[in-house]
C-alpha cells in the first residue's frame, strides 16, 4: 500500500509541468500573433501618416511615423484638383445599391435552394456554383457590349450590372439556412396558415440576421475594391469610382505618393466605418456557416 502511495506521487508534478508548457505555448502564439497583427497595421499607418507628410519627408531615410512637420497640403490638392467627393459618392452609392441586390437574390436564392426538395434545383445550383469558377475577366467583354447596347455606359446603372449576384453569397445563405432553420419550424408555420412570403419574411430572415450582415460586409468591399469593371464602364471623370480616381495619382513615370496617401485615407473612412458597425455581425454570419451536422 506503502509503495502504491509513493509512486503515484510524481503524477502532480508531470501535470504541473504540461500546464506550464501549454502557458507557454500559449503565450508564444499570442506574442507571434501580435507581431503579425502590428505588421499588417503598420503600411495603413504609414499610409496615414504620409498624408500628412511634405514630399521631402516622404521619401526621407529611414522613415518616421510621426511627421516632424504635419501639413494639410495634400489635402487641399487633392480636393481642388479632384472631384474626390464625387469619386466618393459614386463608389458609396454603387457598393451600397450592390450590397443590397447581392442580399437580396442570396436570401431569396439561398432559401429556395435549401428548403424546397426539386431535383432541378440541385443542377441550378451546381451551374452557380460552377459560375465561381469562371474569371470575372473571361466573361468582362461580353458584359461590356450588353451594358454599351442597353446604354448605361458611364452611369451607376452600368456599375451595377456586372454586381447584382454572387455566387459565394447563395451558397453562404444556403448552407446557414440548411443548418439553422428546422424544417419543423416551416412545416408548423404552413400549419398554421401562413404564406411562403410570410415565412421567408417573418421566419427566415430574422433567423439570417447575422449571415446576412456578414454577406452584406463581403458584398459591399467587393464593390468598393472593384477596379477592372469601373475601368471599362467609365470613361468620363465624373463617373469614376474612387479606385479608378485613385489611379489617376499613378503616371507611367511616377506616382504622387503625397496626394494618393491623402486620398486613400480619405477612403478609408466609409469602409472602416461600416466594418465597424457591421463587425459582430460578420463574426458571427462567418462562424455560423460552419459545416456542423
Amino acid at each position: 500500500m506503502t509503495q502504491t502511495i509513493a509512486a503515484s506521487t510524481p503524477r502532480p508534478k508531470t501535470g504541473g509541468r504540461m500546464k506550464t508548457r501549454g502557458k507557454l505555448i500559449d503565450f508564444a502564439i499570442d506574442v507571434f500573433l501580435f507581431c503579425f497583427s502590428i505588421l499588417m497595421i503598420l503600411p495603413l499607418v504609414f499610409l496615414v501618416s504620409n498624408a500628412f507628410k511634405t514630399p521631402e519627408e516622404i521619401v526621407a531615410w529611414p522613415p518616421r511615423i510621426i511627421p516632424s512637420d504635419p501639413t494639410l497640403e495634400n489635402f487641399r490638392s487633392v480636393l481642388a484638383d479632384t472631384p474626390l467627393p464625387l469619386w466618393i459618392f459614386n463608389s458609396v452609392a454603387f457598393s451600397t445599391l450592390s450590397m443590397v441586390a447581392i442580399v437580396m437574390t442570396s436570401a431569396i436564392a439561398g432559401y429556395v435552394l435549401a428548403k424546397f426538395p426539386f431535383r432541378s434545383l440541385n443542377i441550378i445550383f451546381i451551374l452557380i456554383l460552377a459560375t465561381a469558377i469562371v474569371p470575372f475577366e473571361v466573361y468582362m467583354i461580353p458584359l461590356y457590349f450588353q451594358a454599351q447596347a442597353l446604354g448605361v455606359l458611364n452611369s451607376l446603372w452600368g456599375l451595377l450590372l456586372g454586381y447584382l449576384v454572387m455566387s459565394f453569397g447563395i451558397f453562404l445563405i444556403r448552407q446557414n439556412v440548411m443548418h439553422s432553420i428546422p424544417d419543423e419550424l416551416l412545416e408548423a408555420a404552413r400549419i398554421d396558415g401562413a404564406g411562403e412570403f410570410w415565412i421567408f419574411w417573418r421566419i427566415v430572415l430574422p433567423l439570417l440576421r447575422g449571415a446576412l450582415g456578414a454577406l452584406a460586409v463581403l458584398a459591399f468591399f467587393q464593390a468598393w475594391t472593384s477596379f477592372a469593371w469601373p475601368m471599362i464602364v467609365t470613361t468620363t471623370r465624373n463617373s469614376y469610382t474612387i479606385e479608378v480616381g485613385l489611379a489617376l495619382f499613378q503616371t507611367g513615370f511616377t506616382v504622387d505618393l503625397g496626394r494618393l496617401s491623402a486620398a486613400s485615407a480619405a477612403v478609408l473612412v466609409p469602409s472602416i466605418t461600416l466594418f465597424v458597425i457591421l463587425r459582430r455581425n460578420f463574426v458571427q454570419g462567418v462562424a455560423s456557416t460552419g459545416m456542423k451536422e
